[in-house]
């Protein structure tokens, strides 16, 4: 048997098995796998409701990560005090209450979080999915509202529940 010929036998052996695997499971019976996410939490939710939220992040030298898209070596993160970060996201969020400013625009420009790219968009999640006191401050707004500043062990955060 050729080397290819023996790759093509495996696939096909591999791609039976995997539809034999399949058709055992009863329709009703199989569920939505569960995986782990960035923030190193189980995907499905505990209780089942679900929230969405945008955030913008401030890292600093206290984060646990101390890289992000826009400073891939920490030279700007490693040289930033817990305080700076603060003073930084206060000046965000009143620029956002204000109106001067939108949130998803300055979510694009500043945050240190890769939902960057997305505005700030973390898309649903729900109870155990995030670091607690995200988790906490983001269940505990309504729809539209923007919390104060929320610390984590990522950095500090505004949190706008979009759902």
């Amino acid at each position: 048997m050729t080397g290819t010929a023996k790759i093509d036998s495996d696939r096909k052996r591999k791609k039976a098995s995997i539809s034999t695997a399949e058709k055992e499971i009863p329709k009703d019976k199989k569920t939505k796998m569960s995986s782990s996410n960035k923030h190193g939490n189980s995907s499905s939710s505990s209780s089942g409701v679900e929230v969405r939220a945008s955030h913008i992040l401030i890292k600093h030298e206290g984060s646990r990560r101390k890289a992000s898209w826009k400073d891939p070596e920490g030279r700007v993160i490693k040289n930033t005090t817990r305080e700076s970060a603060v003073s930084q996201i206060k000046v965000i969020r009143d620029d956002i209450v204000s109106g001067k400013v939108k949130f998803e625009d300055v979510a694009a420009r500043y945050s240190d979080c890769s939902s960057a790219k997305r505005g700030g968009d973390l898309g649903p999640f729900g109870r155990g999915q995030m670091q607690k006191p995200f988790e906490e401050a983001t269940f505990a707004l309504k729809v539209g509202e923007i919390s104060d500043i929320v610390d984590t062990d990522s950095g500090v955060h505004i949190i706008k529940r979009t759902k």
